[in-house]
Formats: C-alpha cells, sequence, structure tokens
C-alpha cells in the first residue's frame, strides 16, 4: 500500500485503514486517488442504465436490485477513493457485501417459480450481513472484509459453473468471460499490491498519460466492474431462459452488451 505522507488535499490526511498505490492529490487537488476514482464509472452508469432496461422489460426485481447493488459499490468507491476517508471505505467496501449476496441469491435461487421469495436463503444472506458488518466495524481489519467476500465470491463460481456444465452447456461462453475478466482483475490488484514500490518507481520515469496505465487498481475496478456486469447479464440469462423467455445479448453501439427480450413467437 501507498504510504499516508502523501500530499494532502481538499479531503486532508487519510483515516482511511487502506490508502493505495496511487499518489494522493497529484492530478486534483480535490481528488485523492484520481485513476482509482474516475475508474469506477463502468460500476456506475452501465448498470443503472441495465436497472432501468431490466425494470422497462418487467422482469424480476431481484435483478433490478443486482444492477443498482453494482451501482451503489461504484458510488461507494468514488467516494472512498476521492476522499480516502474512514467512511467513505465503508461506503465501498460493505455494499460489496450487500450487492454479492443479491448475486448469490440470484443465482442459487434461478430455478423456481416466477416472482417468488425464498425465506431461508433471505434470512441467511441477510444474517450474514449483518455479521460481517459488525464485525468489521468493531475490528477493522481489511483482511477480514476481503476474505468474507472472497467467500461469496467463491459461492458465485461453483455454482455458475454447476449451471453450465450439468444444465446449460450452451452459456459456457458468458461464464467463463465474466469469470476471466474478473480474475484478470483480481490479478492486477494483487500486483498492485505487491509491487507498489517498483510502480510509483515506473511512474515517475514515465509520462503521466503512460503512467496512468500502470494504476493496476484503477484497472481492477474496471475488470471487476465489468466482470460484475456481465456476471448479472449470465444470471439473469439463465434466469429467462428457465422461465421461457427468449433472451439475446445485444451490444449498444457495438459495444457494450445488454439483455435484450425477444417477442415470443405466435403460432
Amino acid at each position: 500500500m501507498a504510504p499516508s505522507a502523501d500530499r494532502l488535499g481538499y479531503w486532508g490526511r487519510p483515516t482511511s485503514t487502506l490508502d493505495w498505490c496511487e499518489d494522493n492529490y497529484v492530478v486534483s487537488f480535490y481528488i485523492a486517488e484520481f485513476w482509482n476514482t474516475v475508474s469506477n464509472l463502468i460500476m456506475i452508469l452501465p448498470p443503472i442504465y441495465g436497472a432501468i432496461q431490466t425494470y422497462k422489460d418487467g422482469l424480476e426485481f431481484r435483478y433490478v436490485y443486482s444492477f443498482l447493488g453494482l451501482a451503489a459499490v461504484g458510488i461507494g468507491s468514488w467516494c472512498f477513493h476521492m476522499t480516502l476517508q474512514y467512511e467513505m471505505q465503508l461506503l465501498d467496501e460493505l455494499p460489496m457485501i450487500y450487492s454479492t449476496c443479491v448475486f448469490v441469491y440470484c443465482l442459487y435461487e434461478c430455478f423456481k417459480q416466477e416472482n417468488t421469495l425464498s425465506l431461508f436463503p433471505i434470512t441467511l444472506l441477510l444474517f450474514f450481513s449483518v455479521s460481517v458488518s459488525v464485525v468489521y466495524l468493531q475490528w477493522k481489519e481489511p483482511v477480514f472484509h476481503q476474505v468474507m467476500y472472497g467467500a461469496l465470491v467463491a459461492c458465485l463460481v461453483m455454482r455458475s459453473l454447476f449451471i453450465v456444465t450439468w444444465v446449460y452447456p450452451w452459456l459456457k461462453p458468458m461464464c467463463y468471460i465474466s469469470l476471466s475478466v474478473f480474475l484478470l482483475g483480481f490479478l492486477l490488484w494483487n500486483i498492485d499490491n505487491l509491487a507498489c514500490d517498483s510502480l510509483r518507481s515506473t511512474r515517475q520515469r514515465l509520462p503521466p498519460v503512460v503512467g496512468a496505465v500502470t494504476q493496476f487498481h484503477a484497472w481492477w475496478h474496471i475488470l471487476t466492474g465489468l466482470g460484475s456486469y456481465l456476471h448479472i447479464l449470465f444470471s439473469l440469462q439463465i434466469r429467462s431462459i428457465y422461465l421461457k423467455h427468449r433472451p439475446k445479448v445485444k451490444f449498444i453501439c457495438g459495444v457494450w452488451p445488454m439483455l435484450h427480450m425477444e417477442a415470443q413467437k405466435t403460432s
């Protein structure tokens, strides 16, 4: 992690328990970690659009909440990296737990009747979320949060692999792409943590724009944001197929994927 002795800016001295590898207040006096902040846009704008489109398509609200949960993580992460204040750190980290619990519910309840709620998994996930929150507020250890988040992601990976292996094998491309993108982001996150001194030294020798490419924590935001977004599409695709809808992936401007429900064929 970066030392907290960076220059001070608009938000004052960092109070967060984490201060990432990007130098503080280099690009802007008002944004502590500029690239780590603006990279969250991918977790804010597309999911909001996805939530609106899901609502317009009349699909179940659990998927609207999934998109909005991802957007909440992006907004919280934006506030955290912009300020490096402890309260904003919680606004980033705790929604990661809550939104992933929604992802878990959607994926593990995808083969149930439409618009039904299963009380046992909801109670279990609520208990998990509250327990993690209470412990983390008392024991301010980031590794605890990271392990709990990793456990939820592992549940998603295992369930996803089971579905594409035994139920809907033709959905393997979407599953593997979302997982690969997410894991690449996780790899860069680790490199940013473990090789921070080398990365900082390299950036000092590079032009600012080129050095920005080495902000691997920002790439973590971009890649995990995209991977999480694709996971929601994957989960929604599974649910739509089970409910006898006709989902089809389409690309906005030929670039950004969206799930479109085609009209049912009339006999």
